[in-house]
């Protein structure tokens, strides 16, 4: 395996705006399924349902930025009713196939909702969101465009902004490697898989980008597999 010192962003052939609509589809759900297994939406919930619980009787308004399959949304929705916390959940992407799917898979779940297309790294989302998230989406851009998606997204968020993604590990790459080759027959999620994880950022690196962003009180800490949580929390 290459050098994992320096990051080496990667274009993924999912964000080949010529890829095939059935590749794409057959990846999404390939990735999903690695959402899924890896629990990504439980990174993004733990905050979510913290600033939920504060109180209880108050519509939380969520944006998820870069939202790929949809998968998350429809899994934070789902807690969110477990719970009975009150949650009105949007999401937003660049590519009109990627939102087709996600709009596809929430409507199966039961679980309509808003999605609109955005390019996060050109203007912010409407400040009309009390949380904003982002979940395995910082790896995809160059450093110079996540200090502005990373700026985008707090600028929209009245409350909270909260941002999980890959660590550019040895492990993380071991990981995407089998991960990837035992929950899809996607060629597309193999070659993307360990592409993502040489292009991810370091913890150190991640700091870097906050600072630049004017997160000031950022807090980042790792979590299982081999990610990193970004909380920044409005103040007043």
């Amino acid at each position: 395996m290459s050098s994992l010192a320096e990051r080496r962003p990667t274009p993924e052939r999912m964000d080949d705006p010529a890829i095939d609509p059935g590749r794409l589809d057959h990846a999404l759900r390939g990735i999903a399924r690695i959402n899924t297994l890896s629990r990504s939406a439980r990174l993004v919930w733990t905050p979510i349902r913290r600033l939920a619980q504060r109180d209880p009787g108050r519509t939380l308004r969520v944006l998820d930025v870069a939202t790929g399959a949809g998968d998350v949304p429809i899994i934070l929705r789902k807690r969110a009713n477990v719970e009975q916390l009150s949650l009105e959940v949007e999401a937003c992407d660049l590519h009109p196939l990627t939102l087709a799917h996600a709009r596809r898979r929430a409507e199966r779940a039961g679980m309509p909702m808003h999605f609109f297309r955005l390019n996060i790294t050109e203007m912010p989302p409407p400040d009309t969101y009390d949380i904003v998230i982002a979940s395995l989406f910082l790896h995809h851009l160059s450093t110079r465009d996540a200090t502005i998606a990373l700026r985008h997204m707090a600028a929209a968020a009245r409350a909270l902004l909260v941002v999980s993604d890959l660590r550019r590990t040895t492990l993380g790459l071991l990981l995407a490697y089998a991960a990837s080759r035992l929950v899809t027959r996607s060629d597309v999620v193999h070659f993307d898989a360990p592409a993502s994880v040489r292009s991810a950022f370091t913890v150190n690196e991640v700091h870097g980008l906050a600072h630049s962003s004017g997160l000031e009180g950022a807090r980042i800490r790792c979590a299982w597999p081999q990610r990193f949580v970004l909380e920044w929390e409005r103040r007043g």
